[in-house]
């Protein structure tokens, strides 16, 4: 009795590690020499990860992981291709382990009161706004505002906005940029299209908006949004804080948005509304 032939075995996850890190590698302009001081190996150990001649333990995937900067949910796809198991995340929003974290976000918001805060997602759709938001909201897009859910960089970019905000050209090219800078970041190796604002990042105008250079002396500290409407003037900033060490995809996305006037008429609009 003769044996058959065994069937081929499917390849295995791990197989796609090393194209995978050297993409990511090669994305951020890292050297394997480079690299792999960072990590405290060898560039021969981490030529032998790439071709797959050696295999990456667990603590070594997660420490190329945060030494090219890669975002916790590809650290996941890349311990998975590695053959183990992922170690970030995400929970369920509602998670009992979230909770202080919930509990923080809510203390911000309210405490930012009367200016307005916004909790967003890392392409900017709206998932939380204290009542200063919603007062900006209705002040700048009212009725312009679109169904359903909100996403705050399309709302930006968009015509509702463009007459509202003085200085539309400059707040939107500022964001086009920012935009950018964060798909790089986030994931350089994504194929065309992929980014839900893809449309935005491709539209004609608003890069050339972005493209333009424009010399104009003394740079003030923090760009201002300026929102005008029936004589009323709103100049704000925003500064932006995330989770200082996440250990969860989810959280890792979370973007806390804090906005504050930089004029007294401002100011006072705000608290009106709050006292009224």
């Amino acid at each position: 009795m003769t044996n058959a032939a065994p069937a081929p075995r499917p390849a295995r996850p791990r197989d796609e590690f090393g194209p995978s890190l050297r993409r990511w590698r090669q994305a951020r302009g890292v050297s394997q020499l480079d690299l792999a001081l960072a990590c405290g190996t060898s560039q021969r150990h981490l030529s032998f990860l790439e071709t797959g001649r050696s295999r990456p333990s667990r603590g070594m995937v997660l420490q190329l992981g945060a030494a090219l900067n890669i975002p916790l949910r590809h650290q996941n796809e890349m311990l998975v291709a590695a053959g183990l198991a992922p170690a970030f995340g995400p929970r369920p929003a509602d998670a009992p382990e979230l909770a202080p974290v919930n509990q923080a976000l809510d203390h911000a918001l309210r405490l930012q009161d009367p200016f307005p805060a916004v909790v967003v997602d890392r392409h900017y759709g709206l998932l939380r706004a204290n009542q200063g938001a919603l007062a900006l909201l209705g002040f700048a897009a009212g009725e312009a505002l679109p169904p359903g859910p909100l996403n705050l960089a399309r709302l930006l970019l968009g015509p509702a906005l463009r007459d509202v905000v003085e200085n539309w050209a400059d707040a939107a090219a500022w964001m086009v940029r920012r935009l950018r800078a964060e798909a790089l970041l986030e994931d350089p190796l994504a194929p065309p299209g992929a980014n839900p604002l893809a449309d935005l990042l491709d539209d004609p105008g608003l890069n050339a908006l972005a493209a333009q250079a424009k010399d104009t002396g003394i740079l003030p500290p923090a760009l201002a949004v300026r929102f005008r409407r029936d004589g009323v003037v709103l100049s704000l900033f925003s500064m932006v804080a995330t989770v200082g060490t996440p250990l969860d995809a989810g959280l890792q996305d979370l973007r806390l948005e804090l906005f504050y006037p930089t004029d007294e008429a401002t100011s006072a609009w705000f608290r009106a509304q709050a006292a009224g």
